[in-house]
């Protein structure tokens, strides 16, 4: 074990990362870890990849916006057509070569070839008892399910941008809209996760999202959502999502019931503040992540064991996956996220994600009036091991970088020089977004290096609760990489500390 201790401060925060990037110069890579295929689509069909799901043959089963429902073989690398007409499906679940789930806009639609003839002849309504305005935000996502067979979905709120129609459904309640322009909801369960049983019983789950664009069922039969920077979103964020707690956009508050309190939007921020769950994971926007989507859990994956448990999650407006890691510590789920891949081909408005059987992850795009590309791509595992942070785990005064690769160098002080900490907080408040606030510098008081020269441990002293630590590595990933980026950025949100 290397052993290095130093006054606080950033003078010496030198070369730490140099010493790394040196290190991992002496190993060249083998080949590429990731490679990014183009699938070519239909001629004549619009692009904007609204789901994706990929059957146990590996068959890929793709919903698009305008409503098509296409079945993709990868081998004969041939599209047919499934199901046809259907409203903005930005939800699909694959049960069985004949039979898939699809949320659309209206309603979650069992979607059934009932002759074999590998088109859809039965359309039926599985739940469509939640409210809408015809306002043009009120997307809907998921299904994920649970061990249990239960399935969850998530209603976006409505937008202040966009008006209403005259003819609503659901009854109505004008408490669940501000005097200012923010989201709303005003008619049932907008903002809410709602759970369906196995046999059709509907619950209002948790409340309090503002656009949920993202739905992953994690080990444990643990839930997590992502929400979209906004109005009381200060910084996209993954909640770790549990039944009955509020997660922060005030609007689909007046459904909870017993609902007493008034129009939620008047309440005290602090009374707002204190009713809700904080995210497990907060993504620093302009830094990770502008519009996180659909998290993805990787699970027995041969050439991602070393992210074992962890979570891939799509980015609309840059061309970026990013990657999570989750912890428990004492009771609350807590991690950081950091960008998986970046570019290499990989084009912006990564909306859906899907796992297929041989371990490619399939990647669907769009961009539906925003930031964002159009069509299909597959990226593929060539087995070699990309110089990554494998994990970043808190400790009692600072934390643990895990690498994928040993770090060896001769010279540790010069290592200090390409480590940069900061920490900030984001604001919780009806305007849009946040800007990072109370930010400082953290020092390094005390470096480790152990485990085989794979486990860097910085002591930062005294930690604190509410703040993402953010670590600049410059220069860190070997300059023969073809995988990673000559810097690294790694964001953890402190919510409970050890």
């Amino acid at each position: 074990m290397r052993k290095i201790r130093f006054n606080s401060t950033l003078i010496f925060i030198g070369s730490l990362l140099f010493w790394v990037l040196s290190s991992c110069a002496d190993q060249p890579t083998s080949g590429p870890a990731y490679l990014v295929e183009d699938i070519d689509l239909p001629e004549g069909l619009t692009g904007e990849v609204a789901a994706i799901d990929v059957l146990p043959d590996g068959r890929v089963v793709a919903a698009f916006m305008r409503g098509e429902v296409m079945v993709y073989d990868p081998v004969a690398k041939s599209w047919h057509l499934f199901a046809s007409g259907l409203h903005e499906p930005l939800g699909l679940m694959a049960i069985n070569e004949h039979e898939i789930l699809v949320m659309q806009l209206a309603e979650l639609t069992r979607v059934k070839d009932t002759d074999g003839d590998n088109k859809a002849d039965l359309f039926e309504t599985v739940y469509d008892e939640f409210g809408m305005t015809g306002n043009y935000h009120e997307f809907t996502y998921g299904p994920v399910k649970d061990g249990k067979g239960n399935l969850y979905v998530a209603l976006n709120t409505s937008s202040s941008g966009g008006g209403v129609s005259k003819e609503l459904r659901g009854n109505t309640n004008p408490l669940g809209k501000s005097s200012d322009r923010a989201m709303f909801s005003t008619t049932p369960y907008r903002g809410w996760v709602m759970k369906i049983s196995p046999k059709g019983k509907v619950t209002p789950f948790a409340s309090g999202f503002r656009s949920p664009n993202g739905l992953v069922m994690g080990e444990a039969d643990q839930l997590y959502v992502t929400d979209n920077q906004g109005d009381w979103v200060g910084s996209s964020s993954l909640y770790h999502v549990k039944k009955d707690k509020f997660y922060g956009h005030p609007a689909s508050l007046v459904w909870t019931k017993g609902w007493n309190m008034g129009n939620p939007f008047e309440l005290p921020l602090s009374t707002l503040d204190s009713m809700r769950e904080k995210p497990a994971v907060i993504f620093p926007h302009d830094v990770i992540a502008n519009s996180p989507s659909q998290p993805v859990l990787i699970k027995n994956h041969k050439a991602l064991m070393a992210f074992q448990g962890q979570y891939l999650v799509g980015e609309m407006n840059k061309p970026r996956i990013v990657r999570v890691m989750m912890e428990q510590v004492g009771d609350v789920m807590q991690g950081a996220v950091t960008p998986f891949l970046d570019q290499h081909g990989l084009r912006k408005g990564n909306n859906r994600l899907a796992f297929a059987p041989d371990g490619s992850l399939w990647i669907g795009q769009s961009d539906h009036g925003w930031l964002g590309d159009r069509g299909i791509q597959r990226l593929s595992f060539t087995g070699n091991t990309a110089f990554d942070i494998q994990q970043m785990s808190l400790l009692r005064d600072g934390f643990a970088l895990k690498f994928t690769k040993p770090l060896q160098g001769k010279d540790p002080q010069e290592l200090l020089a390409h480590i940069k900490i900061k920490k900030y907080r984001y604001l919780y408040h009806q305007k849009y977004g946040s800007p990072m606030v109370d930010v400082s510098q953290v020092d390094i008081h005390e470096m480790d290096l152990s485990t085989g020269n794979k486990v860097l441990t910085l002591n930062l002293g005294e930690m604190s609760k509410g703040f993402v630590y953010e670590v600049q590595l410059d220069s860190i990933f070997s300059k023969n990489s073809v995988d990673t980026m000559t810097s690294k950025v790694i964001a953890y949100t402190l919510k409970e500390t050890r």
